[in-house]
């Protein structure tokens, strides 16, 4: 049987949206003290307010090195830590910029790196990263992503060994109904979810409740760490 998240202090970063919101609301309906940091102050006020249970919302720019050292040495221990952050967008080799590039790698992969390296996590406690499934089915139109997602997954290994007795694990979502997708055009986002839902041994499309589900097992199961969780529906072996 798993631990309780009753009075646990959870810290979830990129929790303003997406998977890293819905995270927020299943650990504090479980009764964690939930913290959601992300960049914006509008949206991470609002994503407090909605997770509700007296959730906090905390302005936090991950790439900043030095303000995100300050806010893990202001903290105590943390029982668990969700690292859900995107890296910003997908193109092919020549489409995207190296400053570009180098900007999705330090937010999604560095800001993982430097949460480990700075958070004080409490021993029996968890450290849960978000990577996706391009790490194992890479995509040429998103070719960074994949080498991002591959070597987050790396990192949790590594990351198992380093900080035991803490838990490291990585939740792998596939194709997941997010607002990460809200510029793309209606008739193109539902021609492509529909295909999916329709291929896809799960014969749906992913919510992100359903990533949170995983990462709330992964929090709460002492016995589970270096492991990688996919959460596709079926799409590594679609």
């Amino acid at each position: 049987m798993g631990r309780s998240l009753a009075g646990t202090r959870v810290l979830v970063l990129g929790g303003s949206s997406g998977i890293g919101f819905a995270t927020a609301k299943a650990a504090a309906a479980a009764g964690a003290k939930v913290t959601v940091a992300s960049r914006s102050n509008d949206k991470v006020d609002a994503a407090a307010t909605q997770v509700g249970k007296g959730a906090v919302g905390v302005p936090l720019d991950t790439t900043n090195d030095a303000a995100l050292e300050a806010f893990f040495s202001r903290q105590p221990e943390w029982d668990h830590i969700v690292v859900s952050v995107a890296a910003g967008r997908s193109a092919g080799l020549q489409d995207l910029s190296l400053q570009d590039a180098y900007g999705n790698m330090n937010a999604k992969f560095w800001t993982a790196y430097k949460t480990a390296r700075f958070a004080r996590i409490t021993p029996d406690g968890s450290l849960t990263l978000v990577s996706g499934f391009l790490s194992q089915r890479p995509n040429k139109d998103a070719l960074l992503q994949g080498c991002i997602n591959a070597a987050l997954e790396s990192l949790g290994r590594g990351l198992a060994l380093a900080l035991s007795p803490v838990r490291v694990n990585t939740v792998s979502p596939g194709l997941i109904d997010t607002p990460i997708r809200a510029a793309m055009p209606g008739d193109k986002k539902k021609a492509m979810l529909d295909h999916a839902a329709a291929t896809l041994p799960a014969r749906r499309i992913g919510q992100a409740e359903d990533v949170a589900d995983a990462i709330l097992m992964l929090m709460t199961n002492p016995f589970t760490t270096g492991s990688t969780l996919f959460v596709d529906g079926g799409g590594m072996i679609a």
